[in-house]
């Protein structure tokens, strides 16, 4: 994966463009744009978005377990899917919400696989890169408990200081270029940026919310 502009290329079963046809076809556009990489979801999808680009692809599968807090890669089952789909790198939920033996499995059992660790917390990202992640993502920042008031510039300048091996990935409402760029200069190796290219539900209420004030 180079440095630069990832584009997350994914829709939920409850959203508009939910479909890989269109998901191959967000990623040609992101490709076309200067994209350096995608960020999908689902075997299905990343099929497809591979019939259109040649870009490394981050993979996960989206996935809700009763009892289980972690949706994102939560199992071997997930990880299993995504190897044998051949996806560059694959993001797993690396929370406190999860279990540390799982991350531990993982990495000494594929060892010849890229792992990103989705984490929330500075805590979280130091523990994923002394267990041997190779990168670190700021993903989930806001969206776990722990998160809930934690700034996500200064998580992540922390870890592009500390982390010793793992390259570290701004992820997670970075929703303007002027943000994406702030993330760079601090030292992020990449931005992978979502909702503000690729949901244009997200997008269209932003103008709305904005005309509304």
């Amino acid at each position: 994966m180079e440095k630069g502009l990832i584009v997350s290329c994914q829709a939920l079963e409850n959203e508009p463009l939910h479909s890989s046809f269109i998901m191959g076809k967000m990623a040609l556009a992101a490709y076309e744009g200067g994209a350096v990489g995608i960020r999908a979801n689902s075997v299905n999808d990343i099929k497809e978005i591979k019939n259109n680009v040649s870009l490394p692809i981050i993979g996960i599968i989206k996935k809700d377990y009763k009892g289980l807090v972690p949706y994102i890669t939560p199992t071997i089952k997930e990880v299993e899917e995504l190897i044998n789909e051949g996806v560059d790198i694959i993001a797993v939920d690396a929370t406190i919400n999860q279990d540390e033996n799982f991350l531990k499995e993982i990495l000494q059992k594929y060892k010849n696989q890229k792992f990103m660790a989705d984490i929330s917390t500075y805590e979280e990202g130091i523990r994923a890169d002394k267990l041997g992640f190779h990168y670190v993502g700021t993903t989930l920042i806001g969206y776990t408990q722990q998160s809930k008031n934690v700034e996500k510039f200064e998580v992540l300048e922390r870890l592009i200081k500390e982390c010793k091996n793992a390259k570290v990935i701004a992820e997670g409402n970075f929703n303007t270029p002027e943000q994406a760029r702030k993330a760079i200069d601090m030292g992020a190796y990449a931005v992978v940026v979502g909702s503000a290219i690729t949901r244009p539900q997200i997008i269209t209420k932003t103008f709305v919310d904005a005309l509304k004030k």
